[in-house]
């Protein structure tokens, strides 16, 4: 196993951010119906800040890990920066080349879709 799988299953058993958060300024959920995995995103907004983030949900370690990370990426940022977030940066903060795993980059890029949602509940 390569050191940045052995990161990313070190995130999957102990993620960071993981937790409901129940007073919730924005909750979005995805899922991927293809594998199963299942998130919930939770944003806490203070004066347009991205105050706290939280996730909950079911999957496989990369798609636990790009939500941990993702959501520690947000925390302190401007809620317009949401819309600004793009693949090359849900990479970035893996630090995995899924190129040529387009599954495994689904399971990668659900968090991140799960934000950008228009679904929000």
């Amino acid at each position: 196993m390569s050191i940045e799988y052995e990161r990313i299953v070190h995130i999957w058993k102990n993620p960071p951010n993981r937790g409901e958060m129940k007073d919730a300024d924005f909750v979005a959920e995805g899922a991927n119906p293809i594998c199963g995995d299942k998130v919930k995103v939770f944003l806490k907004i203070k004066n347009g800040k991205i105050a706290d983030a939280s996730f909950t949900g079911e999957g496989c370690a990369i798609s636990i890990a790009s939500a941990s990370l993702l959501l520690d990426y947000l925390k302190g940022k401007k809620v317009g920066e949401i819309e600004k977030l793009d693949r090359e940066k849900v990479m970035e903060l893996l630090e995995l080349d899924l190129s040529k795993n387009p599954s495994r980059l689904k399971c990668a890029l659900l968090p991140l879709m799960a934000i950008k949602s228009e679904k929000r509940k």
